[in-house]
């Protein structure tokens, strides 16, 4: 690599994930000069390393290896072996012979969330308020995302979460328009939504979904230029906060006012999206009682089993007759909030438009689930 003797025998490869940082010397010509991008697998490269890693594994004819690979958006090759690894661990506890879907399904939250605390006591005040955090989730998820559907509904502590509403891209995308950040927003804020409407109170389980919603407004301003004030205008260098720390010493590369119209945007953006994730859930209230009296009574609801109790409106007697033939299925619990009779007018929405992020998630957060770890209280 040095210029002087030729050597074509040898091929020297190496790997980074941050090529912004590497000494401009590795990448001169004749040196480190081929560069093949190796980006995360798409549905199809999921479902054929899936393939590879499924040989010598005995599943039952109910896998379906292509649902899997839907279901595992940003799993890498390693994430997809672990999956399948820690499906055969739990065939081998459950004392079966093969690996069915179930196994399966339960592994991939095992791996995206840990292993499930089944042992911890739950009292019934943490199942209502976690139920019904839950619950406004999934159904403001349900009521305005077109890219996404529910894939399971728990209120049992996972990892370091109180509870989590998995979700799954219906199809891969590779960018998110306007609509579709906005609509993520609204899904993080449905949880506090719900306990103000439902409980009267909020709680600290919304901690990391606040973190979230700000998060995606402020990258909807600073680096989509999706904003009205500050149309087709991006702040800050795409680079920036490279090492630990930097953003400690870092120049601001706008004036303070800018800073503060900014963050009215933020709060803006923010404001108007909860006013419209109440109306969802005010308009969807006997869904979100429904569910969560659901979650109360077996913890777990998975996607399609929410898929009926949405369209039942919430009605469990039509879902589950058996389990509530004759039985009022109305949650024992008091509305707290009423839906005014002139609605406030809530603040403008943003009309669509397209971006093309730089990355393929709209917030720092894995795909496919809520996570308030740091939260004392309930969380996703």
């Amino acid at each position: 690599m040095d210029g002087f003797d030729v050597n074509s025998n040898v091929i020297v490869m190496a790997a980074t994930n941050r090529v912004d940082v590497l000494d401009p010397a590795l990448l001169r010509p004749g040196r480190f000069d081929r560069r093949i991008m190796v980006n995360m697998p798409d549905a199809d490269e999921r479902e054929a390393i899936l393939k590879i890693h499924a040989r010598k594994k005995p599943l039952a004819k109910d896998v379906d290896l292509h649902e899997v690979a839907l279901s595992t958006v940003g799993f890498t090759g390693a994430d997809l072996e672990n999956l399948l690894n820690e499906a055969a661990l739990m065939t081998a506890r459950h004392n079966k012979k093969e690996i069915t879907m179930q196994e399966i399904t339960d592994a991939t939250f095992r791996v995206q969330m840990g292993p499930q605390k089944n042992s911890k006591k739950l009292s019934e005040k943490v199942k209502r308020l976690t139920a019904f955090h839950e619950a406004g989730h999934a159904v403001v998820l349900r009521a305005t995302s077109e890219f996404e559907k529910v894939d399971r509904v728990t209120i049992i502590p996972a990892g370091r979460a109180g509870g989590f509403t998995a979700y799954k891209p219906i199809e891969d995308t590779d960018f998110y328009t306007e609509k579709m950040l906005l609509d993520t927003i609204k899904m993080a804020l449905g949880g506090r939504a719900a306990e103000e409407i439902f409980l009267g109170e909020v709680s600290t389980g919304a901690s990391s979904d606040l973190q979230q919603c700000n998060n995606i407004a402020k990258n909807m301003i600073k680096r989509y230029g999706l904003s009205k004030k500050f149309r087709n205008m991006v702040f800050g260098d795409e680079n920036e906060e490279v090492f630990l720390g930097y953003s400690m010493g870092q120049v601001q590369s706008y004036s303070d006012q800018t800073a503060a119209a900014i963050d009215e945007e933020i709060k803006h953006i923010i404001d108007s999206c909860y006013e419209e994730t109440k109306r969802i859930l005010i308009e969807k209230k006997a869904v979100v009682e429904g569910l969560a009296k659901r979650l109360m009574e077996k913890l777990t609801v998975d996607g399609p089993d929410f898929e009926k109790i949405y369209l039942a409106d919430g009605d469990l007697s039509a879902v589950y007759p058996q389990d509530y033939s004759g039985i009022d299925t109305a949650p024992d619990v008091t509305t707290a909030y009423e839906a005014p009779e002139a609605k406030p007018e809530a603040p403008a929405s943003y009309e669509p438009a397209v971006a093309a992020p730089e990355e393929s998630k709209p917030a720092s957060e894995p795909a496919g689930y809520y996570d308030d770890s740091n939260d004392p209280g309930p969380s996703d």
